[in-house]
């Protein structure tokens, strides 16, 4: 389909994401009970951060498509006048989305909006582990969608092995750190231009000027939604000495007021994905069992893994080995903030970090030392519902760029053209050159 031309016109583009919107929409009740039995997310958990969330980018990416698709107007130099430049921007083709299984709703759709509004065509993996929603998916997008403009796939590591090795015009892959090389790795061989959203092990600073009550409302939301498993979820604690006994206690005190004396009968704590996963998250903590100051609690039954908050933490510790991707916290206490951003530089850097401080002069140190792909001043996790705000990784955490504006030029090549005119030419280019040079460097010093 891509190559009869009808993804180019702006118009069919609009319409295509009015129609998905009009579809997911009607199947919102079948969304979001289809996220509670893959993840036992909440009606609020399961519309603020999947399906309310992608509504939003819809909307947003309608008003906006007209004016983005424009040529920009560039300057041209004087040497090349009379004349105009400008940059079009092309889709890149037919795209392979592969979607994670831990926002199986929202991962899946917030790229497929680039590819739409970009002009491409999709061939849609969701993730084999969040089988409900990917029956959800599955029947959204072959109701409203022709099978050779956007298809889904379905199968495991074999059907990701044969997609990614197929002539494809662009990866999109949202995973795990090692899936991502192995797909890196494949697009490489064909010089596939790709999209890597990963993770890493997202930090957190509280330093002594914060304000504890708000720090430890928003830290425990931004950990234990989705049970953890969020690839911007804070990793771990850097707290203050001076105010880390404070801070412990009043995270204890916001996990019991969040979520009840036993999370396991909230209905908004969500669940571990599936055994293997939670089997990884019992080994960290039984490694460091001697760590643990609340919660702990688990249930494989239930895929149950309670809030859990690890203190005296230290770098060696088995929990701070790799990106946890679960309902585990450990915490770190620090004396000197520059010691704190060295070390946290020795990590890769990381998808996201918070800093929550009333010392402007340590936000602007958090900002200029510490590299990382996004993140907040005093909040965790929701600068990724902005859609004014690019979201992406840093070297291992990711490459390039979505949401808003930004998934439209990563799902599209920016084109750039000089244009030239005919009517008054030199020949200041062409030889014979003679003492055209002294010319040349008077206009080009």
């Amino acid at each position: 389909m891509f190559y009869s031309g009808a993804t180019r016109d702006t118009a069919f583009r609009k319409q295509q994401l009015i129609k998905l919107k009009a579809a997911i929409q009607a199947n919102e009740n079948d969304i979001i009970a289809a996220l509670y039995q893959d993840l036992r997310k909440s009606e609020f958990e399961a519309y603020a951060t999947e399906v309310g969330l992608v509504l939003n980018s819809i909307s947003h990416m309608i008003k906006h498509i007209d004016k983005w698709a424009r040529p920009v107007r560039t300057r041209t130099p004087v040497q090349f006048q009379p004349g105009k430049s400008f940059i079009v921007r092309d889709p890149y083709g037919v795209v392979l989305i592969i979607g994670p299984f831990n926002y199986p709703f929202q991962l899946v759709i917030e790229p497929l909006l680039g590819a739409i509004i970009g002009g491409n065509t999709a061939i849609v993996k969701p993730s084999e582990f969040s089988v409900h929603t990917t029956a959800v998916l599955k029947k959204i997008i072959e109701e409203n969608f022709e099978e050779n403009y956007v298809r889904i796939v379905e199968g495991e590591k074999e059907i990701v092995q044969q997609l990614i090795h197929a002539p494809f015009d662009y990866i999109f892959f949202t995973g795990s750190i090692e899936v991502g090389k192995i797909v890196m790795r494949a697009a490489a061989e064909r010089l596939t231009p790709i999209t890597l959203e990963l993770g890493g092990k997202s930090p957190v600073i509280v330093d002594e000027t914060a304000n504890l009550d708000i720090a430890a409302k928003r830290i425990v939301w931004g950990k234990f939604i989705n049970a953890g498993q969020s690839c911007v979820a804070p990793d771990y604690l850097l707290v203050h000495a001076s105010i880390y006994e404070t801070f412990m206690e009043k995270l204890k005190q916001t996990i019991t007021r969040f979520y009840g004396e036993d999370p396991q009968k909230s209905p908004d704590f969500g669940r571990i994905i599936h055994e293997r996963h939670f089997r990884r998250l019992e080994q960290v903590l039984e490694a460091d069992a001697h760590l643990i100051a609340f919660g702990g609690q688990k249930d494989i039954t239930d895929l149950y893994i309670a809030p859990t908050l690890l203190e005296d933490v230290t770098w060696d510790s088995k929990v701070m080995e790799s990106e946890i991707f679960g309902p585990v916290l450990p915490i770190m206490s620090y004396t000197d903030f520059t010691q704190a951003i060295h070390d946290i530089r020795q990590l890769p850097k990381p998808l996201a970090a918070y800093l929550f401080s009333e010392n402007e002069q340590a936000v602007r140190f958090f900002l200029q030392e510490l590299p990382f792909g996004g993140g907040s001043i005093n909040d965790t996790v929701s600068h990724v519902g902005n859609v004014y705000l690019p979201f992406g990784g840093v070297g291992s955490s990711g490459m390039n760029r979505y949401h808003g504006k930004a998934s439209y030029e990563s799902f599209t090549h920016p084109k750039s053209i000089l244009k030239r005119s005919t009517r008054l030419a030199n020949d200041l280019s062409y030889p014979p050159f003679q003492e055209k040079i002294k010319i040349v460097k008077r206009i080009l010093k």
